[in-house]
């Protein structure tokens, strides 16, 4: 049995390049940590490029790796590549997954955030869109990095399963969802639409428009809407935090299209 490189090789030292941005970028492909992330990417015939994997995780993940030629590392390379804190022990080199514009604009509901900086919240948007059944994602404006390793890990392998577009213009964004024939509703805590007295609105295709976790949505940018929805504050709280506030709207609205 060949003994596992260790990080001082130069395939662990290139694939470690792909932690910054600009590497990933020039190379178009990222880092891809953990089981469910390497699941999510395997499902693609040709996604993943390499896969490196610690002897134990090669075992314990033997199924899943079954019909992929691992390169096996040890544990001090390991934590060169993953970005956890406790990492799983296998960490997949794969292809940039995201798509045109309009492949992410076709279907009955979709999430357009504009702005949004958090990893987490990215990858937990994403998450959600899949779990409500959403035909896509689009991250526009001066976004966080779809490849960012903590936005994948939080999408827990959803990031592979529906399409993600990148768009620089929020604005065009916008205007191509509406021209794809989806009613565009901005999330916005002073919309003149109740979120729960809105089912027939809600039963339209729809993008729902999301804004940054500290400032919302610009006020120009809300104004491209077709509509602008509130969630009901019952209790003292000031507001949702943005996963949140996507998750009880993309539920709202595959409530009432499943009921229409």
């Amino acid at each position: 049995m060949t003994a596992p490189l260790t990080g001082g090789n130069a395939r662990v030292k290139e694939a470690r390049k792909l932690h910054r941005r600009s590497v990933r970028s020039e190379r178009r492909c990222f880092l891809a940590d953990g089981p469910k992330a390497i699941e999510g990417a395997l499902a693609t015939p040709g996604r993943v490029r390499e896969v490196f994997a610690t002897p134990a995780a090669a075992q314990q993940h033997a199924a899943l790796l079954g019909g992929v030629p691992v390169t096996l590392v040890d544990d001090r390379a390991m934590a060169g590549l993953s970005d956890s804190v406790n990492p799983a022990g296998v960490v997949a080199v794969c292809d940039f997954l995201d798509v045109p514009l309009a492949g992410a604009l076709d279907g009955r509901l979709v999430a357009l955030c504009a702005d949004v900086r958090d990893p987490g919240n990215a990858g937990t948007v994403i998450r959600t869109a899949d779990a409500a059944g959403a035909a896509g994602v689009v991250l526009a404006g001066d976004a966080v990095d779809l490849y960012n390793p903590k936005t994948i890990r939080a999408s827990v392998g959803s990031a592979f399963h529906l399409p993600v577009a990148l768009e620089r213009d929020p604005a065009a964004a916008v205007r191509a969802a509406r021209e794809a024939g989806l009613t565009v509703l901005a999330a916005d805590g002073g919309g003149e639409v109740d979120l729960f007295s809105a089912d027939e609105l809600l039963a339209r295709p729809t993008a729902w428009l999301f804004g940054n976790e500290a400032w919302g949505l610009p006020d120009e940018l809300a104004a491209l809407a077709d509509h602008r929805v509130s969630i009901p504050i019952a209790g003292r709280a000031e507001s949702l935090n943005l996963a949140t506030a996507a998750a009880v709207c993309l539920y709202a609205s595959a409530r009432a299209m499943m009921a229409g």
